[in-house]
């Protein structure tokens, strides 16, 4: 799956100019609610969400495909990832699991795969005739597959495209759609501690959702036949979005870094944010640590009132990595907590990164 610099660019010009056209990039509340599929911008990962999501210039390898799949182009080896959250709080019973796989291709490309599923728990089947329920459960699902490929095509500038399945169902709906993520990044300065970037995401067609629970039965008053008469659903459109970032790397040695970043995301179909993150990386010849600190910014976020999400900006998070074994492994472990109008949200997660060393045996 080879990528030129040229169509990439035509793809991330091409797809702003039809949001932009349409009006669906600058937060235009008056389409507030109207999107479908929203936890397509909801964050798996815990070192990402740690900075409050703001890593868009700077985060590398697997977790870079969430919000801009540029960053995997910086994959070392191969990396494996699980994470575990439990989405809005321990009293709203919802589960956030992710997986995902990377690995690096040639000299300058990568290629991943990431599946996150929401789990929504067991809900009491309820008719007009039983509101009280007595019918058992049923659980629904919404599963996200991406997969995605970058190259960097110099030393400064590397791109990439990612391609998502969308799937939700209950007993008796479903809806499956695809979308299309693109991101470039550009590095600079000395120690390229300077980073620009720039990602479209959720782009796509419109989805719908069909099944036999939009069907019912009604009985002809002439004929007394009972006929299926079936609703059709209204579509409804991607939650897409437009970001733009950068990322400075202070550098204070070779053990201890400092990473700021911003990141402006336009939402289609709610408010805009700004998001502020930092990490610290202390950096041994076997443990590395990073602790990681965000806030995402939105108008009247602070407002009870008038607040238009469930999370209340703040996050933060830490890793650690270690060796394990002798050739090249490293294992990591994350956390992350992020706050919301219901609870906290607690993100664990662990990665195994594998990057294979060559020894060279010298004979006598």
């Amino acid at each position: 799956m080879m990528i030129s610099k040229n169509i990439l660019i035509g793809v991330l010009i091409g797809s702003a100019s039809i949001l932009s056209s349409n009006s669906l990039i600058a937060g235009n509340e008056d389409r507030a609610g109207s999107a479908g599929s929203s936890e397509l911008n909801i964050n798996p990962w815990s070192r990402g969400a740690g900075m409050g999501t703001a890593g868009l210039a700077s985060m590398n390898g697997l977790e870079s495909m969430f919000f801009n799949v540029a960053g995997l182009s910086y994959t070392e080896g191969t990396e494996m990832a699980f994470s575990r959250s439990n989405w809005m709080g321990q009293a709203a019973d919802i589960s956030l699991n992710a997986f995902g796989l990377a690995k690096k291709l040639g000299e300058t490309g990568a290629m991943g795969i990431s599946i996150s599923s929401f789990n929504f728990g067991d809900i009491p089947i309820t008719t007009t005739e039983l509101p009280e329920g007595g019918l058992g459960n049923y659980s629904p699902s919404a599963v996200n597959i991406t997969m995605g490929y970058s190259k960097r095509f110099s030393p400064s500038i590397s791109g990439g495209l990612a391609l998502k399945m969308v799937s939700q169902q209950m007993t008796n709906i479903r809806t499956q759609g695809v979308a299309l993520d693109a991101g470039i990044r550009y590095v600079t300065g000395e120690n390229d501690q300077i980073k620009f970037a720039i990602s479209l995401r959720n782009v796509g067609p419109p989805m719908r959702y069909r099944g036999d629970g939009l069907s019912q039965e009604i009985q002809n008053l002439d004929t007394e036949l009972l006929l299926n008469m079936e609703h059709r659903s209204a579509g409804y459109e991607l939650p897409s979005q437009l970001n733009i970032g950068g990322a400075y790397d202070f550098i204070f040695n070779e053990t201890s870094i400092l990473t700021a970043a911003l990141t402006y995301t336009a939402n289609s179909f709610t408010r805009d944010q700004w998001r502020l993150g930092f990490e610290y990386k202390l950096n041994s010849d076997k443990v590395h640590v990073a602790f990681r600190a965000g806030y995402v910014y939105e108008s009247n976020i602070i407002s009870n009132e008038n607040r238009a999400t469930a999370l209340t900006g703040p996050s933060g998070g830490v890793s650690i990595d270690f060796p394990f074994g002798d050739n090249g492994t490293k294992v990591g472990l994350d956390y992350a907590i992020r706050t919301s109008v219901l609870g906290l949200i607690h993100t664990v997660g662990a990665k195994i990164h594998y990057r294979r060393k060559i020894i060279f045996n010298k004979k006598n």
